[in-house]
């Protein structure tokens, strides 16, 4: 269990630095805070926004080259938060965009798949239960928490194997006795009524548990002055379908052609039950998605382009090969309107060594256009000029070429979540090394730290903060840097490790006399001199590759 516990240290080890560098802070924390909510600091909305530039960049302004080895055709959109509420029940959230919910009565409240219990052999109700969002945390927690195990009776719990099902072999000691057995996923249920049967995750109690109910992840809202159902509209727990609404708004108004995407970045809010591991899942987040629109006999064509495409920009981030991963949904487990959809996952230190979900790309088939068709009564089919003009070439019979040409196209999704990301580029750029003064640095590739360079006056003195003041204003117009002449120089170079800044730019008491200025590298500690009149061209050249 030592590398779950220095996996589950990390994560705690990053949360901190994360509020005391200014990356991210809980949201209303003069006031105690507000679960699932938190506020990007200073630095948490550089890396955010240097992250959000380049997917727009790869995406809307330089979009990948296709299949024809031409690019393809891609727009923007900014569409509403707040849509018009049949928007929601067309699109299946009214009815079907549930989480099972378990209530802990008097004590609190659990998602039920974030349920855990440990079982002894043949057993089907747990000795010991706990939430956690993978069966590695849960393994963590039942074999590390000594409180837990008390409230349960438990000693000397070893987490013995994992295998593919997803099942855990334990071995403990269980009120005295030893004891064998597994850990497993309390949801779904083998039957009605185990629930009030299972000891509470908080208490231990038996009773107080709820058979699981569906939970509406939609938080609601009432524009205008009227509070009552017939005014009741939504906050948008996806961007995705304002892209769908805008549909023929963006074909009539533009010179896109099937094949075409539109792409967006924005905030979406789901009422999660249980938001849990930093900002991995909360509340209010922002999404980067795109929706693909293409004729339905080239749908799997483009499903398989952009599951590559999209795994190959995660690594443009600088995320490592080795902890990414595509995971294919099985069937049970896809969204009522996908055909096929596949999850990039990363290993997060609270998922390690397994691995958690960062992005999805979906084949949503014809569904979403189909149900606003529908719903709405308005014509969202496309005709295809060139593909009826393909087919008349190939003598097609025109009845034929009259009911391919005219179709609702399919949907390819890739979706992700901007937030998400902020927090893979973190876990990834986190670096222990006890040599340095900070103890740790953060190796972000160098576009997209949030600060590129710090420019400081060895001392505050002799014409050293004039010459440095100089090179900042002339910098700062291409590069996010930072000027600040005070503090011993060591404090400032161990301050641009913990925020992941890749050079430092010293001037001392020799750039008065040779023009030349020290350049501190952070990855490798070393540090180089180069000519004032050159430090533009060195940051140009390590900064924008």
């Amino acid at each position: 269990m030592s590398d779950v516990k220095a996996e589950s240290s990390v994560m705690g080890q990053i949360v901190a630095l994360c509020k005391r560098r200014g990356f991210v802070y809980p949201a209303s924390e003069i006031y105690g805070g507000i679960r699932g909510f938190w506020d990007y600091g200073p630095l948490g909305i550089l890396l955010k926004n240097n992250i959000r530039d380049w997917w727009w960049r790869q995406m809307v302004l330089c979009p990948p080259i296709g299949p024809d080895g031409h690019p393809v055709d891609m727009v923007g959109l900014d569409s509403a938060i707040i849509q018009h509420p049949r928007t929601w029940e067309a699109s299946g959230h009214v009815a079907g965009f549930n989480d099972p919910m378990v209530d802990d009565i008097g004590v609190s409240r659990y998602r039920a798949d974030h349920m855990f219990g440990m079982f002894a052999a043949g057993a089907d109700v747990p000795v010991a239960t706990c939430v956690a969002s993978s069966l590695g945390e849960a393994a963590e927690m039942i074999a590390t928490d000594k409180k837990l195990q008390k409230l349960f009776g438990l000693r000397n719990v070893e987490v013995a194997e994992r295998n593919e099902a997803g099942v855990t072999a334990v071995k403990a000691s269980y009120k005295g006795q030893p004891f064998e057995g597994t850990i497993l996923c309390l949801y779904p249920p083998a039957r009605e009524g185990l629930f009030p049967t299972y000891p509470s995750p908080s208490t231990g109690e038996v009773g107080k548990l709820t058979d699981p109910r569906a939970f509406n992840l939609m938080l609601d809202t009432y524009p205008g002055p009227i509070r009552d159902e017939a005014n009741k509209a939504y906050l948008r727990p996806e961007t995705a379908q304002g892209i769908f609404l805008n549909f023929k708004n963006v074909v009539d108004t533009t010179r896109v052609k099937v094949p075409f995407g539109v792409a967006q970045v924005g905030k979406s809010f789901r009422n999660e039950v249980t938001p849990r591991n930093f900002i991995f899942r909360s509340r209010e987040f922002e999404q980067m998605e795109m929706e693909w629109f293409c004729p339905p006999d080239d749908a799997l064509m483009w499903y398989d382009f952009w599951k590559h495409e999209r795994m190959k920009w995660w690594e443009s981030l600088g995320v490592a090969k080795e902890n990414l991963k595509f995971r294919d949904h099985d069937k049970d487990e896809l969204s009522h309107y996908s055909k096929a959809t596949v999850d990039i996952e990363y290993k997060y230190p609270f998922t390690a060594p397994d691995f958690g979900e960062l992005e999805g790309i979906a084949h949503r088939g014809s569904y979403d256009l189909t149900q606003h068709q529908e719903h709405s009564k308005q014509k969202l089919d496309y005709f295809d000029q060139e593909l009826q003009l393909r087919l008349k070439e190939q003598g097609i019979a025109p009845e034929e070429i009259k009911a391919r040409s005219r179709y609702i196209p399919n949907v390819i999704e890739p979706a992700s979540g901007l937030t998400r990301a902020v927090l893979v580029l973190l876990c990834e750029a986190y670096t222990v090394d006890a040599a340095r003064p900070s103890g740790v640095y953060l190796k972000f590739k160098p576009k997209f730290a949030p600060i590129k360079a710090g420019i400081y006056p060895l001392v505050a003195k002799d014409g050293m903060p004039e010459v440095a003041e100089k090179l900042y204003l002339d910098l700062r117009n291409r590069f996010t840097c930072e000027y600040d002449p005070k503090q011993a120089i060591g404090k400032r170079y161990a301050r641009m490790d913990e925020i992941g800044t890749p050079f430092c730019v010293t001037v001392d008491g020799d750039t008065l006399k040779d023009q030349t200025v020290t350049i501190r590298h952070r990855d490798t500690l070393q540090q180089e001199r180069i000519g004032l009149d050159k430090v533009k061209d060195f940051l140009r050249d390590r900064v924008e590759e």
